[in-house]
């Protein structure tokens, strides 16, 4: 059993609900800035006027605000719920096929692939993820079963599912993570059939879920690896310290240093509109605004992730 680990900042002496009420009023002011990913067909016209904020301490208290529990495209968020996959699949060894660093590119960048002949640069990437989803598919026989009650398990939403509209869209636009994908295979990188593992990789981003699931899924990150959910040690305290570093460095793709200047915490995002974000010791947290800025991120979502730290000091810094 964990002991419980001393954190500097006492929760109970915030009014959380006050907090978050002013950030929604400030967002609501602002909605319909940035531009949706109208890449993707299905996410062109989701509703600007969208937004929604959930936290979940790591006593499992619940505060949320807004759309809080209206299901959207997850994304690249599952990029989390995947590497966590793989690490408890193969441990140090996926470092053998992905790297560690931030890239400075565009998360579905080629360019670095063939300077460094088909290592990803990071699992958060587009390619990294790929090999990520590579090596699930590799650890187990159905891989998609296993991702959906990983994901039902951590959030308590038996209900969590596939969207079939935007995976559909997915494949339909996914020209370049399937030139990627091939690139890859190309170096030997991926060990499964390239069509398999890009449908893996469509299905974990068209997960639908909201504020609150997404929240409560990544608790055990800032829980010392202990999903409160499930009553489950999902990692170890190290593996999550570590996924932590990862998702500080990369989660938020070429924006990650402007993110943890602003922002402060580990987090990572989805082009759907979702960031989720973890204060380690203390809570995690998920924003939900379908508008993007011009590094992909959720332009509201990040402002209202800003506001929540300097409101309450809650920052890893």
């Amino acid at each position: 059993m964990r002991e419980p680990i001393q954190n500097r900042h006492n929760i109970s002496e915030l009014d959380l609900p006050d907090i978050l009420g002013t950030i929604h009023e400030e967002v609501t002011a602002r909605l319909g800035e940035g531009e949706q990913a109208d890449y993707i067909e299905s996410l062109a016209d989701v509703p600007m006027d969208r937004f929604g904020m959930a936290l979940v301490t790591v006593d499992g208290d619940v505060f949320e605000v807004g759309e809080s529990r209206e299901p959207f495209s997850i994304q690249s968020i599952s990029k989390v719920h995947t590497l966590t996959l793989a690490l408890e699949a193969v441990g140090d060894e996926l470092w053998e096929r992905v790297d560690r660093e931030p890239s400075g590119d565009p998360f579905n960048s080629l360019i670095q692939l063939e300077y460094e002949k088909g290592i990803p640069r990071n699992p958060f990437m587009n390619a990294g993820a790929l090999v990520v989803a590579d090596v699930v598919l590799s650890s187990c026989d159905n891989a998609e079963q296993k991702l959906l009650d990983f994901m039902r398990r951590r959030s308590g939403n038996a209900d969590v599912g596939v969207d079939e509209v935007v995976a559909k869209s997915e494949r339909q636009s996914g020209h370049r993570n399937i030139a990627m994908a091939n690139f890859i295979k190309s170096y030997g990188n991926l060990r499964n059939e390239v069509d398999r593992v890009l449908d893996f990789y469509w299905l974990q981003c068209s997960l639908k879920m909201d504020c609150v699931d997404l929240a409560r899924s990544v608790q055990f990150l800032s829980n010392q690896g202990h999903c409160g959910v499930s009553g489950e040690d999902v990692v170890s305290e190290e593996l999550a310290t570590r996924i932590n570093a990862l998702m500080m460095t990369a989660g938020t793709y070429d924006a990650a240093g402007d993110f943890a200047f602003y922002v402060g915490l580990p987090a990572k995002s989805g082009v759907g509109g979702g960031i989720v974000a973890v204060v380690p010791h203390v809570m995690s947290l998920c924003t939900y605004y379908p508008g993007l800025d011009e590094k992909g991120n959720s332009l509201l979502g990040r402002y209202a992730l800003h506001r929540f730290t300097r409101m309450t000091g809650l920052s890893v810094f």
